[in-house]
């Protein structure tokens, strides 16, 4: 049993130990009753950025939403973007089409929701229509006879200036042949054709007047051909006047109804009429192809459909039939992703493209309402978080491929039109990515002027709870699972206080939570039962423990079977158990650590042998050197410091980091020092500082089941508890075995301001305040130091000898 003076001194009642929660205070039975949360949920700070920067039109008001894992950051933007978007306009669709002046650079079209597929299907119903109706125009008997009137009035008229170029050449003595290489005029004698002899061998008179003919001849010859050659443009220029006219009449009533349709949009109508010209110019694409080996057939179809191509629409961005804005939530932002990209296709062993083949990216998809991306996801993709900033700084997003960006060669492509962008770009992540970001990349701090920072805790309050009931219930509706009632919601909410370490707050690791509530709903889908009750909420929270906590169990084994030297009944002088917590990936125990306290005459001061061997972190080494700060202020005042003490963490064999042992480390120094057994029942926790005040740490609750599972496996003898820091009691929210123990007198958990209660409590000595003089009570605790430090002094002195003391006096020492 602990002592009546103890209990006075800081003996914690049960119900200090963990606040309720009262499952009278929800307005239901069962989550049934509830609306489902909406919105953030005890984040005012989140809100009011979020809020702020959505009203922000500048471009230098994208977010950061800041937050540690696990708080839910992610559902809560989505949730809370999705809610703003629907009071916001539906942005335009977004359509590449063919430019017909540079078809290496497609043209972008913005159209109202839902107009791009009208415009894609009112075009593919254009092309339809005339790969249906060109065909049978350039068939029919109408055309075949206006072509026909056409070409043969030129062949008639060409074969008569022939003719009578044929009859003058006669006249004068030529015969006018032709020949592949044009018209010849070859000499005539006795009416037959003169030999190359029978020419050489006219008089040179004779061969000079046939020159001269023959040189009239020939420009007449020219003069002729020139005609007919114009005329031969001419009849070209009429038949295609006649395609012209015949296609037109195929299709051009519906070019003409689309002209009509789309007269709002002055882009597609210039790109209707730029359209029209070419489809006139193109006409070759309609007509039947000639019969040839099914080789070469199937090349040109494919070139054909290819060419084609140019008549139709791709819609990038598709609204219809959405109502507000969008809120894009990319999951994996690769630089094509993000920005866009152009497809190939493989064709005959090559790679081909066209502008039927670009693709948007989430820019374009969350164009005009919300882009929500992974800070970590986004960085680490090559190029992708310059592309993002190169788009936000332009307001604008141009598909490019990677390559050319970076200036490498590459083969000729596309070069699409901009898009200009009008949205919100909400990056999310840990705190220290954008502290990162913050102080290396000057773009960012351009560019994304709020920060939304995530509490890890919430206030603790009655419209926090019903919050959290809340969100159970939005839960159970998304997943579609059973119903909590009132009790399994009180436990939710202590377990969530748990979590944040403290009694007046909530945590908002809503991911944690989510997963409790789902093998709560599990456990009772195993028991057969329609609602979730508190026995299902703790049959998963210890479900969770069970499954993590091996390593937890191994310890505590060789602390029971003495393998781990850990005394928890019995006194012993400079020897204490602390308290340590272990962390392994998202579970968290506690342990006892034996430390002990050796001390002798000498200079050396206060050695910590974790530090000796390397294994004491920085705080931890910064906490030892405090209780030499706390030793000097209080025992070196009238004298100096003769001491040569060690610490150490018995069959401690890892890294020592953190001050919260340092009290403990404290009281086995002073143990040693005072010669006085400290009770091995108790375990102690808190740092300490140089004037002897506890002060509180972390893990409180874990450091306290740990030892009392240790002390448990011994068999509980009321003589055992834990020393914790006063200003930690409010972090309290233990588990009921340790509460149901404490209430029954079997183990006490103590709350100490200072060193001296503390060491009063282990020692069952008062510690003593110091007098008038200086000194201390003599049998005190302080008292008893004082006197073993004179003694040590004396010692040293004695040791060092006449000389040495001489020397050291006249230097002053």
């Amino acid at each position: 049993m602990a002592s009546d003076d103890a209990s006075a001194r800081g003996e914690l009642a049960p119900e200090r130990l963990r606040r309720a929660c009262d499952a009278e205070g929800f307005a239901c039975e069962t989550t049934a009753d509830l609306r489902a949360a909406e919105g953030l949920i005890g984040q005012p700070r989140a809100t009011a950025a979020l809020t702020f920067a959505l009203g922000m039109p500048d471009r230098g008001y994208h977010i950061f939403v800041a937050g540690a894992t696990g708080v839910g950051k992610m559902t809560a933007v989505n949730a809370f973007l999705a809610e703003a978007a629907r009071t916001r306009p539906t942005p335009d669709d977004w359509c590449y089409v063919y430019s017909f002046r540079d078809p290496e650079r497609p043209r972008a079209l913005r159209l109202p929701p839902g107009l791009g597929q009208q415009l894609k299907r009112d075009l593919d119903h254009l092309l339809a229509t005339a790969q249906r109706q060109l065909p049978r125009a350039f068939e029919s008997d109408e055309y075949t006879r206006r072509r026909d009137a056409v070409t043969k009035g030129f062949e008639e008229e060409r074969e008569g200036r022939l003719a009578l170029l044929g009859d003058r050449a006669r006249a004068e003595g030529f015969l006018l042949q032709a020949t592949p290489m044009g018209l010849l005029l070859v000499p005539l004698i006795a009416g037959r054709p003169m030999r190359e002899e029978e020419f050489a061998a006219l008089t040179p008179e004779l061969r000079d007047s046939w020159q001269r003919r023959r040189g009239q001849l020939e420009d007449e010859i020219a003069a002729a051909m020139k005609a007919i050659r114009q005329r031969e443009r001419d009849v070209r220029e009429e038949l295609d006047r006649l395609d012209h006219d015949v296609a037109l009449y195929a299709v051009g009533g519906l070019l003409e109804d689309l002209t009509e349709r789309y007269a709002g949009f002055p882009a597609v109508v210039e790109y209707l009429a730029a359209l029209r010209d070419d489809m006139a110019n193109q006409l070759d694409l309609f007509r039947p192809l000639p019969e040839g080996v099914p080789a070469m057939a199937a090349a040109q179809v494919w070139q054909r459909e290819q060419a084609l191509r140019r008549y139709q629409v791709n819609v990038v961005v598709d609204r219809g039939g959405v109502q507000g804005a969008p809120v894009v939530h990319e999951m994996h932002p690769t630089y094509q992703n993000l920005i866009g990209r152009i497809d190939k296709e493989a064709q005959f062993g090559l790679l081909v493209t066209d502008f039927t083949l670009v693709r948007a990216g989430a820019l374009h998809q969350a164009n005009g309402g919300y882009l929500v991306l992974e800070a970590q996801d986004v960085l680490r993709q090559p190029l992708a978080w310059d592309g993002l900033k190169r788009a936000l700084r332009n307001r604008s997003v141009a598909i490019e491929e990677a390559a050319d960006w970076l200036g490498m060669a590459t083969v000729r492509t596309l070069r699409p039109e901009t898009v200009p962008l009008d949205l919100k770009v909400v990056l999310v992540g840990e705190p220290y990515i954008y502290y990162l970001l913050h102080a290396l990349d000057p773009d960012f701090r351009e560019l994304f002027g709020v920060r939304a920072d995530f509490d890890l805790r919430i206030p603790r309050t009655p419209e926090s709870e019903a919050k959290y009931a809340e969100f159970v219930c939005r839960l159970c509706v998304e997943e579609q699972l059973r119903p909590f009632d009132r009790r399994a919601l009180a436990l939710i909410v202590e377990h969530g206080a748990r979590l944040a370490e403290d009694q007046d707050k909530l945590s908002a690791r809503f991911g944690s939570l989510a997963d409790l509530i789902r093998e709560a709903n599990y456990w009772a889908g195993q028991a057969g039962a329609t609602t979730v009750t508190a026995a299902h909420v703790q049959q998963g929270l210890e479900q969770q423990v069970y499954r993590s906590s091996m390593v937890e169990e191994r310890i505590r084994e060789l602390i029971a079977r003495g393998t781990l030297h850990v005394d928890v009944e019995g006194a012993a002088v400079g020897q204490v158990n602390g308290l340590a917590v272990h962390t392994m990936a998202d579970y968290s125990f506690g342990r006892p650590s034996r430390i002990t306290a050796a001390v002798g005459v000498g200079r050396e001061g206060v050695l910590d042998i974790e530090r000796e061997a390397e294994l004491g972190g920085k705080v931890h080494r910064k906490g030892v050197l405090i209780l030499a700060g706390f030793l000097i202020d209080r025992f070196a005042q009238a004298q100096p410091l003769t001491l040569h003490a060690r610490l150490a963490f018995e069959q401690s064999y890892e890294e020592v980091e953190g001050d919260s042992a340092s009290s403990a480390e404290l009281y086995a120094l002073l143990s040693r020092l005072a010669d006085a057994p400290i009770r091995q029942g108790l375990a102690v926790t808190g740092s300490v500082d140089q004037r002897g005040r506890i002060q509180a740490i972390g893990g409180v609750n874990e450091k306290i089941e740990g030892f009392f599972a240790v002390c448990k496996a011994n068999g509980l003898t009321g003589e055992q508890g834990v020393l914790i820091p006063a200003s930690n009691v409010s972090h309290l929210m233990l588990k009921q075995e340790v509460i149901d123990a404490v209430r029954a007198g079997r183990f006490y958990i103590y709350a100490v301001g200072t060193v001296d209660e503390g060491i009063e409590l282990l020692t069952g000595m008062p510690a003593g305040a110091r007098q008038p003089d200086g000194g201390y009570p003599e049998g005190s605790i302080n008292g008893r130091i004082a006197a073993r430090m004179r003694d040590m002094a004396q010692a040293l002195r004695a040791a060092l000898g006449p000389e040495a003391r001489g020397e050291r006096e006249a230097s002053g020492g």
